[in-house]
């Protein structure tokens, strides 16, 4: 029988196992066996297998997760969400739908849903909100994305005390934003919205919390929301998504100065 070279007897095994994927062996978001399991099964060892997984990885049909396992990647993955700039009104319930969201789809939670006081120890959230750190305030917390799919988003808002009481005790997990809309109705309607936008890697609680592995990059969205009334901010919500589930799409605008098209060079020769 030929032996494989050492260098290329990973990518065979890497082939064999995508073949396996793709034939459908294991379901979308199903585990692998472990790589002791291959190891025997490919007469490899374990080094060899994990460099395989590793290749595999790469290619987007498998995430190696510490503590879960290996997981099933290919066939799970939707086309990338384009994220616009138009917020709506949710057409299920009581609410908004974010430009992560379409009002026509139906989002499901994964996991706890919280909505207590809790400390804001982030210094950068903290001075967005108009806060101190270490400041107690109002903090919902969820994970979240469109039903049958892998989580989508981590979703994490703090309320800041002045607006606090309006929403401490609307349920942890409503529909679409409903204590949003109890804070306009309040007296800070229109809730205006600005968003800050910066790629980092997870924190090993947020990749195993969108069940990814650290090693791949993940978008962060800031929201932060400022009363109609004085301008003021009253929430602040961080939204940590898998960076291969999004991308952003922005329409530019000419400024005034460019509107108007560049002078014909033959112009400008007879002008002369």
């Amino acid at each position: 029988m030929l032996t494989l070279p050492v260098h290329s007897r990973y990518l065979d095994i890497a082939g064999k196992i995508r073949e396996r994927i793709e034939a459908g062996e294991w379901e979308p978001g199903a585990r692998l066996p472990r790589l002791d399991d291959f190891a025997v099964e490919y007469g490899a060892n374990r080094d060899t297998v994990g460099r395989a997984i590793a290749a595999l990885e790469t290619e987007g049909y498998v995430w190696a997760v510490q503590g879960r396992g290996i997981a099933v990647r290919h066939g799970t993955m939707r086309p990338r969400r384009p994220r616009g700039d138009l917020v709506k009104r949710n057409e299920q319930s009581t609410g908004y739908s974010f430009p992560s969201a379409s009002s026509q789809e139906v989002w499901i939670r994964h996991g706890e849903a919280i909505n207590e006081p809790a400390r804001l120890d982030n210094p950068r959230l903290a001075k967005l909100l108009g806060v101190e750190p270490g400041s107690r305030v109002l903090r919902r917390f969820r994970v979240t994305g469109p039903a049958s799919e892998a989580p989508f988003q981590i979703n994490t808002s703090w309320i800041h005390p002045r607006v606090a009481d309006i929403v401490s005790d609307v349920d942890a997990n409503p529909a679409a934003g409903e204590w949003l809309y109890r804070i306009e109705k309040a007296g800070h309607w229109p809730i205006q919205w600005m968003e800050i936008h910066r790629a980092r890697m997870p924190r090993k609680d947020e990749a195993g919390l969108l069940e990814i592995p650290t090693s791949l990059p993940v978008l962060e969205i800031v929201r932060v929301g400022t009363s109609g009334s004085d301008g003021k901010p009253v929430e602040v919500t961080e939204y940590v998504v898998a960076s291969d589930r999004v991308e952003t799409v922005h329409v530019l605008r000419r400024d005034a100065g460019a509107q108007v098209p560049w002078p014909d060079e033959s112009d400008s020769e007879v002008r002369a």
